[in-house]
């Protein structure tokens, strides 16, 4: 058996924090490196906290009237070129099927980057009548993009499970209601289950959705200063429709082309996770989306082990029927300690440790993964002692990564002070921009940072009423907006 050194985490977060992230997933048992390059094998206990999000996410949609679909992996050259936009953007990126055997086919298929294409050569069947709209389909399935840049596990894969929403709408009023509702879900999910607060907005065009009239985001910031796009929903307006003849007799008895949106998440969601939370201990899971809340580690002597096993159990039963996620870990191999370090490592929010003293006096000692607090309470109170402590956990980790992004954002007024907060700080730049292309790509060219998202008005943290537009950052012309530029993964 490995030492406790040598199993747990050895890189340090604030120093290596590319090597620390990848011990974090190798070792906790999330991930590994599959045969083929720029690939991943999810383990069990990764595919769990993938269940927890999608299962979370999988409720909302269905409760917003959407439902769930299968769509096939191989998408024909001529499908995805139909909208030339979309497919110029896409090219770079296509894994592409050239033969069946050993015959050549007598078309080219893309293993898919993502469906819009293929979606909507079929949509344009179903929808013939105003009567058949809205029509709101989520996929859960994956998509593959040959990974130019350096790949990273659940950031950067050339494979990745995610969702794709796919919807149609009679008008684009609804269409824009759709892409504000979704990203509210998102958001939800992203700062109330992950405890990772995010800053929404637009993507300028230059950073859009391929084939989108305009893409909406939720950035947020990494551990290392790195902004994360955690997710989009982007309003295509009628650039798919018109090419893929989506049209609907409306009840003026004239015929319309439809307006349509598409939404996605990934496992990326879980990179994030671990970037943000994660100490260098390991894994630290919001105990909303943890696949066990609670382990509960009996401590006894040889002598003492029936009883001291049988008290676990008790505990365990008693959290499960209450809807608390438990695991007893009540191996005879391994020491108290090397599960304690296990335990940590794999980031289950609370540990329970049972020995014989704590039975005699009719208590329970509760350790926090997040902060390592120790606290023994009267076992009467066990499940409302284990709920009230879950809660704080997961209002901790969101507070604390709140605090992190507000000092993450440094407003700048002058390109001198932008570069220097790129080299030296990192996070976001709050600069004003003047809206041309010109400017954000040679600002990209020069520092590394491009726009992340041009915030809402009322997701702008650092707005104050008061506060002038400056000249843009780089040309000093005229701004239209504030934007959040960043490096970026």
């Amino acid at each position: 058996m490995s030492s406790d050194k040598e199993a747990g985490i050895t890189a340090k977060k604030s120093s290596d924090f590319s090597e620390w992230y990848t011990q974090v997933v190798l070792k906790a048992g999330l991930a590994d490196y599959a045969p083929a390059k720029g690939f991943i094998v999810l383990r069990p206990y990764g595919y769990s906290i993938w269940e927890s999000i999608r299962d979370t996410l999988d409720s909302k949609f269905k409760a917003t009237g959407h439902q769930n679909a299968f769509l096939p992996v191989l998408i024909p050259e001529s499908l995805l070129a139909k909208e030339e936009e979309h497919f110029a953007g896409f090219t770079p990126e296509v894994f592409w099927v050239t033969k069946a055997g050993e015959r050549d086919l007598s078309e080219k298929l893309a293993l898919r980057p993502t469906s819009e294409t293929l979606a909507y050569s079929i949509f344009s069947k179903w929808i013939t009548s105003y009567r058949d709209l809205p029509l709101k389909i989520n996929f859960w399935n994956t998509a593959l993009r040959a990974e130019i840049k350096a790949t990273k596990p659940f950031i950067r894969t050339s494979e990745f499970l995610w969702q794709e929403g796919h919807t149609v709408h009679a008008t684009e009023d609804e269409a824009e209601r759709e892409v504000m509702l979704i990203l509210e879900i998102y958001q939800r999910l992203i700062e109330d289950y992950l405890g990772i607060p995010t800053i929404t907005g637009f993507k300028s065009d230059k950073e859009k959705f391929v084939g989108a009239k305009y893409t909406t985001t939720l950035e947020a910031i990494m551990a290392d200063g790195k902004a994360l796009q955690m997710g989009t929903s982007h309003h295509l307006g009628q650039n798919f429709s018109k090419p893929f003849e989506i049209k609907y007799l409306g009840k003026d008895t004239q015929e319309h082309f439809a307006w349509q949106t598409s939404w996605g998440v990934s496992w990326r969601l879980i990179g994030a996770v671990i970037m943000v939370h994660g100490d260098d201990k390991g894994l630290v899971l919001p105990p909303m989306i943890a696949p066990v809340q609670v382990v509960i580690v009996p401590i006894f002597r040889e002598k003492d082990a029936p009883v001291v096993k049988q008290r676990a159990a008790s505990i365990g039963s008693e959290l499960r029927s209450n809807g608390i996620r438990v695991h007893i870990d009540d191996r005879d191999e391994y020491t108290s300690g090397w599960k304690f370090n296990e335990w940590e490592m794999k980031g289950v929010p609370l540990r329970i440790n049972i020995g014989s003293r704590d039975i005699e006096k009719n208590q329970i000692e509760f350790v926090r993964r997040d902060t390592k607090e120790k606290s023994l309470e009267t076992a009467s109170k066990l499940v409302e002692t284990t709920r009230a402590l879950l809660d704080k956990i997961q209002i901790s980790l969101l507070k604390n990564a709140r605090q992190f992004l507000q000092e993450s954002i440094t407003t700048v007024t002058d390109y001198e002070s932008f570069k220097s907060v790129v080299e030296r700080k990192g996070g976001f730049i709050r600069a004003a921009w003047c809206g041309r292309q010109e400017c954000e790509e040679e600002i990209k060219e020069q520092t590394g940072a491009d726009i992340r998202v041009i915030p809402f008005a009322n997701n702008d943290h650092e707005h104050r009423k008061e506060e002038a537009l400056l000249p843009c950052i780089y040309c000093g012309s005229k701004s239209k907006t504030y934007a959040y530029f960043a490096r970026a993964y």
